[in-house]
């Protein structure tokens, strides 16, 4: 039996840690986007600062926090900044259950690659995400400006909805692996399939699932085409209309981090999380020395897993600058009279599937 030693001061720099590079791959996600909208648009994007434009997302910063600081004359100002900053918040809340990697075994001891590892880790993300709408609610109508406060209850209405057929395409998967942990949900997709191990992954259990989960994360995050609640055309900006500095940077960088939170739990949902193919040969060629093999392997399923996050917002970067976005109308009708149906379908589905097949998985 594995031995877990996980002290007060390890636990606080793997925190921070994941703290660190989720905020500097989203910094960077600002640059990737530009350039992804260049390329489909056949553009250069940016080039200007620094080499090959790398520079500039930390312009961007600078701007950000150089700019002047606006606070509209009848908002209310503690609401106003509360706002921004509880948006913030909550996207970063969430990376701290997720499992970037197994464990690494340093002087006997095993470390898990995970800020927290808890039960009800899917839980857990549910409920801050849940929370992360009221950072838009109270920016929207502590602007005093009625297109904010029509984008804040867009925004409301349509993170509401989508997270009950989210929820819903969620219940099959947890049906199948019985446990909340995303950890475990993880390591139960170590298996083999096809001969090979390590690509036991539940996108092949539960593909009508994923596809609504897939769906509901763009309607979550506000990306094209359910950026309805900072839909331009009709709300000038949507919620954050009011909003100038890095106030307004804070509500463009915590879009960032929920794509790379909602990436990542997809990637630990249905692609195998850590998961590699052909991990346990792997294993057991890297090296002669055990301790050094597992941790080898290890750092090798981190490096896939951040590979299948990036393939994931480079999916979402694409669609926007791809489809156009839906009416209102066809966005709710969407979430309330397909999606839910159908995540409901996908539950009952499962159910028949575990209670008069209980061999369907084994025969894989």
């Amino acid at each position: 039996m594995e031995f877990l030693l996980e002290p007060f001061t390890i636990n606080a720099l793997i925190i921070l840690g994941i703290f660190g590079i989720t905020l500097f791959i989203a910094t960077y996600c600002t640059y990737a986007e530009r350039k992804i909208a260049a390329f489909i648009q056949d553009r250069i994007g940016p080039n200007r600062a620094g080499p090959f434009g790398l520079a500039q997302p930390l312009a961007d910063a600078v701007k950000m926090f150089f700019k002047e600081e606006f606070i509209p004359a009848n908002a209310h100002k503690f609401l106003f900044i509360a706002g921004p900053s509880l948006a913030m918040l909550t996207a970063c809340m969430s990376s701290a259950v997720i499992p970037f990697g197994d464990t690494l075994i340093i002087n006997g001891n095993h470390i898990r690659v995970q800020g927290i590892e808890t039960n009800i880790g899917m839980l857990y993300i549910f409920g801050v995400v849940a929370l992360g709408v009221y950072g838009i609610m109270i920016g929207g109508w502590a602007s005093n400006n009625k297109f904010s406060l029509l984008g804040a209850i867009r925004a409301a209405s349509q993170n509401i909805s989508y997270e009950l057929a989210m929820g819903l395409s969620i219940i099959a998967l947890l049906m199948m692996s019985g446990s909340l942990s995303l950890r475990e949900i993880t390591l139960q997709q170590g298996g083999e399939f096809l001969g090979l191990s390590g690509l036991n992954w539940n996108i092949f259990y539960q593909p009508l699932g994923f596809i609504i989960f897939l769906t509901c994360a763009f309607a979550e995050t506000n990306r094209t085409p359910f950026d309805l609640p900072e839909c331009e055309t009709e709300l000038i900006g949507g919620y954050h209309t009011e909003y100038s500095a890095m106030k307004l940077g804070l509500y463009l960088f915590a879009e960032y981090v929920n794509i790379i939170v909602a990436s990542a739990v997809m990637s630990v949902l249905y692609f195998g999380g850590f998961n590699f193919p052909g991990q346990d040969w792997v294993r057991a060629h890297i090296s002669d020395d055990p301790t050094l093999a597992h941790n080898l392997v290890t750092i090798l399923g981190v490096v896939v897993f951040f590979g299948k996050i990036f393939a994931f917002i480079f999916f979402f970067m694409w669609v926007r600058w791809t489809l156009p976005r839906f009416r209102y109308d066809q966005l709710m009708r969407l979430g309330w009279k397909i999606l839910i149906p159908l995540a409901i379908f996908n539950v009952v589905l499962t159910g028949a599937a575990i209670l008069f097949w209980p061999q369907l998985k084994a025969m894989f």
